[in-house]
């Protein structure tokens, strides 16, 4: 008698890291920077904490669907942190060096990037977790074992 799996909840494939970064930046390009600038790290705790939960729970499951949007979602998550990392550094250039081309780029201050860090470090913990758990299904799968 075979049994058909269980589609897996969409609280697990829905990408809780790569929200948390998104909203990080949308947050500091949209509003207001002396408010954004005296709140920033409640903004930052309320992002981080519960994508660092959240994403925790997602360690046990290793369906192979999980596994692989685990990965889109993490290159995605650092392809935005590096874009925004490139248009700081961008703008700290041309504020530092004056380069003759005013070029638009965003301003992110210190904690902003601070907390893009630390949701990356999230992220990465997570794909090694996530490797471990592959791991194991196969060693499992192994003849010889």
């Amino acid at each position: 008698m075979a049994t058909t799996p269980a589609k897996p909840s969409t609280f697990l494939l829905f990408p809780w890291g790569l929200a948390s970064i998104l909203l990080l930046i949308i947050l500091n390009l949209t509003l207001n920077d002396a408010w954004f600038n005296k709140n920033w790290s409640w903004i930052a705790l309320v992002l981080i904490i519960p994508a660092a939960i959240l994403e925790n729970f997602k360690v046990g499951y290793s369906t192979m669907r999980i596994m692989f949007l685990k990965v889109v979602f993490s290159l995605l998550s650092f392809l935005f942190v590096g874009m925004a990392f490139g248009s700081a550094l961008t703008n700290w250039y041309n504020i530092k060096w004056g380069a003759g081309v005013p070029i638009k780029a965003t301003t992110l201050p210190w904690y902003v990037l601070l907390a893009l860090c630390v949701l990356l470090l999230i992220q990465v913990a997570q794909l090694f977790s996530m490797l471990k758990a592959v791991k194991r299904e196969f060693m499992q799968m192994d003849p010889d074992n």
